[in-house]
Parts: structure tokens; sequence; C-alpha cells
């Protein structure tokens, strides 16, 4: 199934990391317990990923995750009535404290003595380097979207993660949580392997992955 991969790459929001809890938390945290947390979470989420959509359209100027996070913890202090800045400075760096899924930190060690493993976000680079040490996330290197001021599923960011791996896609195993990242790395001809988070987006029936898993242990152990 997956003869000839010298490189894993792995997306880590949402595949190794529980961003959507993590985030809960934080809000958790600055809100107190009287804040709707699932209402507020919802406010971060429809901002970032709005924007995100206005940067692959060209409505907006690229602008890293650190921008759009801040921008998100003002929003969500604007519906909660926070007006602490250290509170809303704190939420605004939550994605460098989010949690690792049970079998992430034990799977990348694990893989990382047989394979080359990368991961790959639009985390941006302080963001990444934060998080990767917050979890325990042991690859051997990070790319961060910024690099190529873009964001998934731009073709040009899995490109950091292919010429990374020394130029050959087919190479390349990416492994993701989400069905849109996957059919992005097959778009530039890297392998792909589907995890199933709950927090993820399932493939489809029109989707055609290399394998899919209910962990990082089941992938482990379909790879040579």
């Amino acid at each position: 199934m997956f003869r000839d991969i010298t490189t894993i790459v792995f997306d880590v929001l949402g595949t190794l990391v529980d961003e959507p809890r993590g985030l809960r938390s934080a809000i958790d945290e600055a809100v107190g317990p009287a804040g709707d947390s699932d209402e507020l979470l919802g406010v971060w989420q429809e901002h970032i990923e709005g924007e995100q959509r206005r940067i692959a359209r060209g409505s907006r100027s690229y602008a890293d995750t650190e921008v759009l996070d801040r921008e998100a913890a003002a929003r969500v202090a604007d519906a909660a009535g926070i007006t602490d800045p250290a509170a809303i400075a704190r939420l605004a760096t939550a994605a460098r404290r989010l949690p690792a899924w049970a079998d992430s930190a034990e799977g990348i060690r694990d893989l990382a003595r047989r394979f080359r493993v990368l991961g790959l976000s639009n985390a941006s680079e302080e963001s990444l380097h934060r998080l990767g040490e917050h979890a325990d996330l042991r690859w051997h290197q990070a790319l961060s979207a910024d690099t190529v001021r873009a964001y998934k599923p731009a073709p040009e960011v899995y490109g950091l993660a292919v010429d990374a791996a020394g130029g050959d896609p087919s190479r390349v195993l990416m492994v993701a949580a989400h069905a849109w990242d996957l059919r992005g790395a097959q778009a530039v001809g890297m392998r792909t392997a589907y995890v199933h988070r709950p927090v993820g987006d399932p493939p489809v029936p029109t989707d055609a992955f290399d394998g899919a898993f209910d962990d990082l242990r089941q992938l482990a152990g379909a790879l040579p």
C-alpha cells in the first residue's frame, strides 16, 4: 500500500492536536463559568475560516495566524464583554497550548524512527514551534504556510513538504484528519492517508485516498 515512502507529513491542527478543545479551554479561562464557550468558539472559528478564505480569494492581503488569532480573540472578548487586556492577550496565544490527541506523541516518535517526519501547518512559525514543544511532538521538521504566504489547500504549501522531502511527491505520505487537506496534497502528487479524529472532515464516497485509519497506531502498523 505504501511502498517507497520516505517521508511522512502530518497536518497538525485537528490531526495531531485537538484544536476545538484547546480553544474552548482557553475561552473558558478568559470568560469564566458564566460564558458560553461553544458559542464563543463559533465566533473564533468563523473569523479564522472567513479571513483565510478572503486571503485565498485575494480580498485581503496575507496575514499570518498570529494576526488572525489576535483578531479572533478580540471578537470573542467583544462578544463576551471581556475588557482585561492581559486576558485577551493570553487568549490570542491559545493556539500555542492545544492538547495533543492521546496517540499523537507516541505515534510521531514511533514513525520518526523509520521515516522522516514533518509537520505541515497553516499555523505561524512561532505558534508551530511553541505547540510542538507543548504537545511533545518530536518531528524532524515543522513547516509553516507562512513561508509561502498562503494557506492550505494552496498547492505551494504542500510544495514546501515535497521540497523538504527531496522533490518526489510520490514518496511523500500526507496524513490528515481533513479530507479537504488530503485532496490538496493529492493535487500535487502526494500519497494520502486519512486518520479519523472526532473534529475532522471525513472522506466522501468520491475520495480515493491511499489509506484510512482509526488512529496513528493503526497507520504505523500499515507502513513497512
